[in-house]
């Protein structure tokens, strides 16, 4: 690992951690700035975030103040008179923070440039070759590499590099907001829309997982999903067994609070997934062509089922990949029971037995 200059504890005094998206990759950076803050505790730390994302960070005891962005809008929006005044007033807002340390986790072009318009005194990010967007790398002062498998060690790599050397492995998450449409007893949740459409599971398969768990343990198979996906999660409910499934539409405060209720959890590679890993509630996690190693359920909830042979790549598809349909419903309902049977006996052990 190469860490470049170490700094003395108390050096920085105002830090900029650069972390815009998405979900399970802001999630992923939770506790490498735990570290910095741990480590720098007189520094101020603020998080630099697409405001979609922010309450993510709400009543985190780590992160001091919040820089909510409307990067896509930059990027997406004409240039006209509107959107110079947004940009202008998050320069602004990112000036006067008069950062001695901008700390980069994302390794895009645009995050990169939210380093340099803040005009912070240092900037440290990951060496070019560990970045999505090469070009990323010009704007850092400090280049790390990280020879860590998972992208949660490797943030961790970077922070140590800074000097975040003290502090837990944690992840201070909000405790979210519950919605009225979800079931009064137990329940296993599952978010079946990913960032890309290439590592989504068929519906056909979650309207029979829902039909083998209704069956077997009477428990629902909730549906949570955007109100923009509502559609799709209403294709499940209509090819799954009456009662069997309930469709929960929510914003991100409310999927919060549902992973906190579940018993258990099924999705794939997608924010949701990475939330409840974090949240340490068990589940299977559907992989296909991203890879496990660096991106899988961080902290040992989860059972893992991708099919062998898979040829790891990052390239976004809009269509399901085939190495997705090659899970079966009833591969991922074997591995499910073994979950919800090791969650019974942790909670008979504690003296709190599973209800279903």
């Amino acid at each position: 690992m190469s860490y470049g200059e170490a700094n003395p504890a108390n050096a920085f005094r105002r830090i900029l951690v650069v972390r815009l998206g998405a979900m399970g990759d802001i999630i992923h950076a939770l506790p490498a700035v735990t570290r910095l803050k741990c480590s720098f505790p007189r520094a101020r730390i603020t998080w630099a975030v697409e405001s979609r994302w922010a309450p993510l960070l709400d009543d985190n005891p780590y992160v001091d103040s919040v820089l909510p962005l409307v990067i896509s809008k930059w990027r997406r929006a004409p240039w006209n008179l509107a959107t110079w005044v947004k940009f202008r007033d998050s320069r602004r807002q990112l000036r006067a923070g008069r950062f001695d340390l901008a700390v980069e986790f994302q390794g895009l072009f645009k995050s990169a440039m939210v380093t340099y318009v803040s005009r912070a005194d240092r900037v440290y990010g990951f060496e070019r070759d560990m970045v999505r967007e090469r070009i990323a790398a010009s704007f850092y002062s400090n280049r790390v590499a990280s020879h860590s498998s998972h992208v949660v060690q490797q943030n961790i790599d970077l922070a140590t590099a800074v000097g975040g050397t003290n502090g837990p492995v944690v992840f201070p998450l909000p405790e979210g907001k519950p919605q009225a449409n979800l079931p009064k007893g137990d329940y296993v949740l599952t978010s079946p829309i990913a960032g890309w459409t290439s590592k989504q599971w068929p519906l056909e398969h979650y309207a029979e997982l829902a039909r083998l768990l209704w069956r077997e343990k009477g428990l629902p198979l909730v549906i949570d999903c955007a109100p923009a996906h509502r559609s799709y999660g209403e294709q499940i409910i209509n090819q799954a067994p009456k009662g069997s499934c309930l469709l929960h539409i929510s914003p991100l405060q409310g999927l919060i609070a549902a992973t906190r209720r579940a018993k258990a959890v099924v999705g794939v590679d997608s924010g949701p997934l990475h939330l409840a890993a974090a949240l340490q509630i068990p589940g299977v996690a559907i992989f296909g062509q991203t890879d496990p190693t660096r991106n899988g359920p961080y902290g040992g909830s989860f059972k893992v089922l991708r099919a062998s042979g898979v040829v790891t790549s990052y390239k976004r598809g809009d269509k399901i990949h085939a190495c997705m349909l090659v899970i079966r419903p009833e591969q991922v309902w074997e591995a499910l029971q073994e979950q919800l049977s090791k969650r019974a006996q942790v909670e008979t052990a504690a003296g709190r037995p599973f209800s279903s």
